[in-house]
């Protein structure tokens, strides 16, 4: 500033001298002053002196607290994803245009999940945090509040009205498995795409695109699996399964869940009389098959079937968690298709195969 005073006469200066040497714009000016009027103008000197790095140290305040916010302009957009099925969504749509890192890999059981220190550091530098939320994943949702500070947190999966279902020491909760209708996982891949946008929105077009691809895709996804459930004789739309994870799928499709080991987390324990009851189950309702799921040891359901004299289906069923890269469930489309056809043709149905205009993932 070239108003600035670089050197200020102590006031007990001003009793002998009536000369005040001041620097502005770098010409020396001398005035010749009373004690009074010199000793005025060095305060109204040093006040201004005292507002103008007042001012300076605010603005540098606010421009930090500021970056910490946003993402910085020209760097790609840092995105993390909780669960794999929202992380496939997510790399659809995003592209290249986002940096993206998913939480879990494939076969990892969200419910259940110990966050490591290297979540915690993928947290702190997240722009964008995505999640299913309904307390699907309990250990990265309590970790997320903690130390992903800097990002704007979203529950994606929270974008659908969720079926209210008992939990083991909770009541009524919600259903966090709000995947296993396509219409739902619809209505999730739009929020991802609009919070996508705003965080770049230069890339609209790009998101906008890929969405509406991949919508195109699951709206087709949709149909297929209504139509091959249809081929299941009605007496055997029955699904029985190790957790409580089909909820949506089977009221999408017209089914009906007649019984599970456990409920609606894979950390409940299941009891002999919930064995003895499923067993039971099986027998009255006259189930043909039933299914173990690829995140959730087989052994109890292995028993279950062996006790109730059924069929245990050779194919797992995907529930919480898509297939290792490579696999033949390594989408969320994949995983459908093959859940849908050991279902139809386990339970006595005639599958057609999937063949969507747009290749899947």
């Amino acid at each position: 500033m070239g108003n600035q005073i670089r050197s200020l006469p102590k006031l007990g200066d001003l009793e002998s001298k009536r000369v005040i040497p001041i620097e502005v714009k770098s010409e020396l000016l001398v005035f010749n002053l009373s004690e009074m009027q010199a000793k005025k103008k060095y305060r109204i000197q040093w006040q201004r002196g005292i507002v103008v790095f007042a001012l300076t140290v605010g603005l540098l305040g606010c421009t930090q607290s500021s970056s910490d916010q946003t993402n910085p302009a020209g760097s790609t957009p840092k995105v993390v994803s909780t669960s794999t099925i929202i992380a496939d969504w997510t790399e659809e749509i995003g592209g290249n245009e986002i940096e993206h890192t998913g939480i879990l890999q494939p076969g990892a059981d969200p419910h259940v999940y110990e966050p490591t220190p290297k979540d915690t550091r993928t947290f702190e530098k997240a722009n964008l945090i995505l999640y299913n939320g309904y307390n699907l994943e309990p250990g990265l949702i309590r970790l997320m509040e903690s130390s992903g500070k800097k990002a704007k947190k979203v529950a994606v999966g929270e974008a659908v009205q969720p079926l209210q279902m008992n939990q083991e020491g909770r009541g009524r909760v919600p259903d966090p498995h709000v995947w296993g209708d396509v219409e739902n996982a619809i209505a999730i891949v739009k929020r991802i795409r609009d919070e996508l946008i705003e965080l770049s929105p230069e890339d609209k077009d790009t998101f906008t695109q890929n969405a509406a691809k991949l919508t195109a895709e699951l709206k087709q996804l949709d149909q297929w699996i209504r139509q091959q459930i249809q081929t299941i004789p009605a007496n055997q739309r029955q699904l029985v399964t190790t957790h409580d994870a089909f909820q949506y799928y089977a009221n999408a499709y017209g089914l009906k869940v007649a019984g599970t080991l456990i409920g609606i987390s894979t950390e409940e324990q299941p009891s002999a009389q919930t064995v003895k009851q499923l067993v039971e189950a099986i027998k009255s309702t006259g189930t043909p098959a039933i299914f173990a799921e690829t995140t959730i040891n087989p052994t109890l359901i292995e028993t279950v079937a062996k006790t109730a004299g059924v069929k245990l289906s050779s194919q797992k069923l995907y529930s919480d968690s898509i297939g290792a890269p490579g696999s033949d469930g390594d989408s969320y489309s994949k995983m459908m298709v093959v859940n849908t056809t050991a279902i139809t043709q386990n339970l006595g149905g005639k599958v057609t195969p999937f063949q969507p205009n747009t290749p899947a993932k």
